[in-house]
């Protein structure tokens, strides 16, 4: 027994259309929280937290100072080595200079700048609690003056960070869940059209499996096709995005998005061969005058 590979009238490639839109927002939205993330990693891998000493230390004060800060294991480790580096009172007076123009020496006649370290934290360190934590531990050392950070800063990039992941979170739940409404209503009505084909191949004792097996082959290929659509676009539109806005390329985490495009691979077919299913099944036990 054969059966038509076309299908009649089925419209596919509407089909495939409305599924690579709705995966390209999806993937579009699922790029845009990966890079979001990416962008809050990035702020907090620079941040830093400047410990204040004591006037007049020496050396190896100044160097037990450092290995006390080490020992608490919040700074961030790099290539071996924990990311604290001392700036001396005449290196920020340097600094102060370059920037301002101004000689503070002439109206104050002495340095007013302290040695000092920035220390750069580990990200899992940057939160509200821990900096705090981390402020109370290291201020305690001898010989610490003042350990200051930005706070409102760091307060503003962790508040907002979460309030981010979810609209996007819930911007991607609304894009799936309108796919799968969509999908499921266009492929109902693109069976209806095969409606009598399908009671014909019944009457004559085709299996079930056989009447679904090309409705089911089509909507998995054209899950696939919509897939690759929909990835060669976000790859294309990610690509126009970073060679025209700069900065935007260090903030890319090419594993994570070749895992997105991966999902959308798996997604695409996968919404094809259930919504073609779902589909399907109604008309097998529909009454013959239901059919008209």
């Amino acid at each position: 027994m054969s059966f038509n590979k076309k299908l009649g009238s089925y419209p596919g490639i509407l089909i495939t259309i409305s599924l690579t839109v709705a995966l390209f927002l999806i993937g579009f939205c699922g790029w845009i929280a990966i890079s979001s993330k990416e962008l809050i990693k990035y702020v907090k891998q620079n941040i830093e937290i400047q410990v204040y000493l004591e006037r007049d230390l020496g050396k190896d004060e100044l160097a037990a100072i450092s290995k006390k800060i080490e020992s608490f294991g919040f700074a961030e480790v790099k290539n071996g080595k924990p990311q604290i580096t001392l700036t001396s009172k005449e290196q920020a007076a340097e600094i102060f200079y370059k920037d301002t123009k101004e000689d503070f020496k002439d109206v104050l006649g002495d340095n007013p700048f302290r040695d000092a370290f920035s220390v750069r934290l580990k990200e899992e360190n940057i939160t509200e609690d821990k900096l705090v934590l981390i402020k109370t531990e290291i201020e305690k050392i001898q010989g610490v003056f003042e350990v200051e950070y930005a706070k409102d800063f760091l307060k503003g990039i962790i508040s907002n960070v979460n309030k981010v992941y979810k609209v996007l979170a819930l911007i991607v739940v609304i894009f799936f869940v309108a796919t799968l409404l969509l999908i499921n209503n266009t492929i109902k009505l693109a069976l209806y059209s095969q409606r009598f084909i399908i009671r014909t191949m019944q009457l004559v004792g085709a299996t079930d499996f056989f009447i679904q097996k090309p409705f089911l082959i089509k909507g998995f290929v054209q899950g696939l096709i919509a897939s690759i659509i929909s990835i060669i676009l976000i790859f294309l539109t990610k690509y126009v995005s970073t060679s025209q806005i700069d900065g935007l390329n260090l903030i890319q985490n090419n594993t994570n998005i070749v895992l997105l495009f991966v999902i959308l691979l798996i997604l695409g077919p996968t919404i094809g061969v259930l919504s073609t299913f779902q589909s399907i099944v109604r008309y097998h036990k529909m009454d013959l005058d239901k059919l008209y």
